[in-house]
């Protein structure tokens, strides 16, 4: 059976569309030196961007949740981040002119992170992705459930986008995409 043409196309934020690894790398480092200590080398630090603040305090810090002074350097982190989440930050090569040809052939598309709406409300225009037609950020909606194969969603961002199937493209990190289909409207809204 042919596949549908899907209504939207999601996209993963971090990774997929934008280098954010810059800044966040700079965050954390900032945080090493208000202690007196050496940055860490960026070339440790961006493999494990995706895994977020864990990854990043535990490779500058060596500190993983639950260990003494984890929670107050995850917070001064976030902070730090957030005042400067768009010094390096860039979109991909190539990502402004493949966007420009899915909305030349009509296609919708948007943006789902499991980055906090603090962060993704205001970098998304600031990195020229204002347009998107819709945004979900990890802190924003309620969502499902889905196998680990596939992407969590929100059941009200379909809903309001009126998008009954869609593509997610996500990255296991640059530059490869790897694509998956999204549930449709009527499965996401039996959910709780």
């Amino acid at each position: 059976m042919p596949l549908k043409k899907p209504r939207a196309i999601l996209f993963d934020l971090d990774g997929t569309l934008a280098d954010t690894a810059p800044d966040l790398a700079a965050a954390v480092n900032t945080l090493r030196t208000e202690r007196n200590l050496e940055p860490t080398p960026y070339a440790l630090l961006r493999p494990l961007v995706s895994a977020g603040a864990r990854g990043l305090i535990g490779a500058a810090f060596g500190l993983k949740p639950g260990d003494a002074g984890y929670e107050e350097l995850c917070v001064d982190f976030l902070n730090r981040y957030a005042s400067r989440l768009v010094v390096d930050s860039t979109l991909f090569d190539g990502v402004a002119d493949l966007l420009k040809q899915l909305e030349a052939q009509g296609f919708p598309w948007g943006i789902v992170t499991n980055k906090a709406s603090r962060f993704t409300d205001p970098l998304v225009p600031q990195i020229g992705l204002g347009h998107a037609g819709c945004i979900v950020s990890g802190d924003t909606t309620a969502c499902i459930e889905t196998t680990s194969a596939r992407p969590r969603s929100s059941s009200s961002e379909a809903r309001e986008s009126g998008v009954r199937s869609a593509v997610a493209c996500t990255s296991t990190r640059p530059p490869s995409p790897v694509i998956t289909t999204l549930a449709s409207t009527s499965a996401l809204e039996s959910s709780p």
